[in-house]
């Protein structure tokens, strides 16, 4: 899956950007290394002659294009979608879970009716599930590293508050924290 991003985006060639008349020309060149960069054109050649991959280019290239065309009429929805392959005039999208897909197969008629209209022959659509994995992030734990004088501040103002039913979470939390931020001996 990530190999067809990955060629999707290399099958997306850009041509380099011409200067403006205004700024000195673009440098090609790596200015610590002295070594001339690669450019879009050099790894379209790669993937071009290459035997394996030369074949995919204009399936890629085909399902880069339907992708843009459906993210133009489901802009709000489509951002999370794939184009999966069109085979014998069938459309088959990806859809990351099944709510985004009840929503989007509601769109469908509208989606099929614009592709048809820009050209495409398309005479089905279907939409496959395919939920992702979810990566846990870490848990960054804050621990903020008090001062003995600040401890004992919060230690003043604990032994200094009244004990009573308002203050009765203040003081608890209070001799946490003193308790948590305590030096050690």
């Amino acid at each position: 899956m990530q190999a067809r991003i990955a060629l999707v985006n290399y099958a997306k060639v850009l041509p380099m950007r011409k200067p403006l008349s205004n700024h000195a020309p673009i440098n090609p060149f790596n200015i610590k290394r002295g070594k001339k960069l690669p450019t879009a054109s050099g790894i379209a050649t790669y993937l071009q002659t290459n035997d394996k991959i030369a074949p995919l280019l204009p399936t890629i290239r085909r399902n880069a294009t339907l992708q843009k065309e459906c993210e133009a009429v489901l802009p709000s929805m489509f951002h999370r979608c794939e184009i999966l392959q069109l085979n014998e005039e069938q459309l088959t999208l990806s859809a990351p879970n099944a709510a985004l897909a009840s929503k989007l197969k509601q769109q469908l008629p509208k989606l099929q009716a614009h592709l048809q209209q820009r050209g495409w022959q398309i005479n089905a659509i279907r939409i496959k599930v395919q939920v992702k994995p979810i990566t846990a992030r870490a848990v960054l734990n804050k621990q903020l590293n008090l001062s003995k004088q600040a401890v004992l501040a919060f230690k003043n103002l604990e032994n200094t508050l009244e004990k009573s039913k308002q203050n009765e979470h203040l003081l608890a939390a209070l001799e946490r924290l003193v308790r948590r931020h305590a030096p050690r001996e």
